[in-house]
């Protein structure tokens, strides 16, 4: 079998053992908050500072949720990182942002965070604070999910299908996910323009 075929088969398992439900009740949860013209935050490093920025845009643009993410400005992150600690530099941001319980913190990570580990705790010390002041957390990870999963709030584990895999796999239903929940009619505000071509 060749390798695009085998990855390809792999994403047709992972597709059928989602958790539809799971996404549901994300939708529902995200609808509350922009019925209280609450805020999105989104975090992520490495892909998934890279599906936050994607997904600030569409989330602004199709869904009409007022979003952000800490990645998209390189020198108070940088500025953050270098004064203040990795740890600390989204839970910095987040105070700075004045992040209230109206608004929502939403994490893109493959394993979602491990203090143990040391592995994405600045994810980890972001969550924590959002649900210390009492801010909605939404999450879509890998593997068992780590700290995210554990911590509650509308998360969503990745299967994992392959091991090997695990980071492409994730990362690549993020982006999914997100395009599945700003299409949904109940969250879609405003035509996308090739769909707003069609008759």
């Amino acid at each position: 079998m060749s390798y695009a075929r085998l990855y390809l088969e792999e994403v047709k398992k992972i597709v059928d053992r989602l958790d539809h439900s799971a996404i549901e009740r994300m939708v529902d949860s995200l609808l509350e908050l922009r019925e209280k013209e609450g805020r999105l935050f989104f975090l992520g490093v490495g892909g998934g500072a890279g599906n936050s920025t994607h997904a600030v845009n569409d989330f602004r643009k199709i869904a009409g949720i007022e979003s952000y993410t800490a990645t998209d400005n390189v020198s108070e992150l940088t500025a953050r990182t270098n004064d203040e600690g990795w740890e600390t530099t989204f839970v910095e941001w987040l105070k700075g942002c004045r992040l209230n319980k109206n608004d929502g913190v939403f994490v893109f990570s493959v394993g979602g965070g491990d203090l143990e580990r040391k592995i994405s705790t600045n994810v980890v010390r972001a969550v924590e604070y959002a649900q210390k002041i009492g801010a909605k957390v939404f999450s879509i990870v890998g593997r068992d999910g780590g700290y995210c999963a554990r911590a509650g709030g509308a998360c969503l584990i990745i299967p994992t299908i392959s091991p090997e895999r695990v980071t492409p796999h994730t990362e690549s239903f993020q982006s999914l996910i997100c395009h599945l929940i700003v299409s949904n009619p109940r969250m879609q505000l405003s035509k996308m323009k090739w769909e707003s071509t069609c008759k």
